[in-house]
């Protein structure tokens, strides 16, 4: 039992891999569907959200904290579904929001250039240099998006348990690789890994929940105790803006405690209880 996020470009043949993987495995694969739960919970069209988060994060910056409430509500959606085990997730930095999860397994697909130029003629029916400029240009916005967001260079190698580049190397020879060395102890699911993703998604779920009361609050959650810090908090708001975040967030499902903790123009006690 384990989790496989698979990180890959445009036409470099990750969601051939992941499907493939996940049927020789048994387990439920899925990438657009957190897309279209986001979306349809978000109110917004699907495409506004694709182009938001395969773009770099300028296109995020044209909405009132849109950057924080696209991601909250993608990390939610990811961190439940990671919760029901043996999944295999491509695309959208995945990783990225299962960090520190022992059982997720960490890979990158790569694929050569001219491979992936040609797979988008064939599809796009385009000329050779219109489909080399939209690859070079859809590598790079990938890459910013990950850089501007997370401070994080999503071509850094360390950043994966592997990476399998798709040339001498085949499809099935991929497949055959992810099935064998995700069956090693390190991915096998444990009663601590199940707890830390169950903190990780409660946590997402209370993000959700206050992100239009304070969109840069950051959550943390352990067996069920929410800490909420809003130190970024904007001074003009009323003093009475800690308890609606605390009464929000008390009522998601599995929270026991909330404690929030900040600074909101010195006139509130910074440490609240319930």
């Amino acid at each position: 039992m384990a989790i496989i996020t698979i990180s890959r470009g445009s036409y470099s043949y990750g969601k051939e891999i992941a499907e493939k993987v996940a049927e020789r495995l048994g387990y439920r694969c899925t990438s657009r569907d957190i897309l279209l739960d986001s979306s349809k919970e978000f109110g917004i069209p699907e495409i506004k959200l694709i182009r938001a988060l395969h773009d770099s994060p300028s296109v995020l910056e044209r909405f009132t904290n849109g950057k924080e409430r696209y991601l909250a509500h993608i990390r939610s959606s990811l961190l439940q579904q990671a919760q029901k085990d043996n999944l295999v997730y491509h695309g959208l930095a995945g990783h990225y929001f299962l960090l520190d999860i022992p059982h997720v397994f960490k890979l990158r697909i790569t694929a050569d250039l001219e491979d992936r130029v040609r797979e988008e003629v064939k599809r796009e029916n385009i000329t050779v240099d219109e489909a080399r400029y939209i690859l070079k240009k859809d590598d790079e916005e990938r890459r910013k998006w990950g850089l501007k967001t997370y401070g994080i260079d999503t071509w850094d190698s360390r950043l994966y348990d592997m990476t399998i580049h798709i040339g001498a190397f085949s499809v099935s020879d991929a497949v055959d690789i992810i099935c064998h060395a995700v069956q090693k102890d390190t991915f096998k699911t444990t009663e601590e890994s199940k707890r830390i993703i169950m903190d990780k998604a409660l946590a997402a779920a209370v993000k959700v929940a206050i992100i239009n009361i304070a969109p840069l609050a950051d959550v943390d959650c352990r067996d069920g105790n929410i800490t909420i810090t809003a130190t970024k908090l904007p001074k003009s708001l009323k003093t009475n803006l800690f308890d609606q975040i605390i009464t929000t967030a008390s009522q998601v499902a599995g929270v026991n405690e909330v404690t929030i903790l900040g600074n909101l123009d010195r006139r509130v006690n910074p440490f609240h209880k319930i």
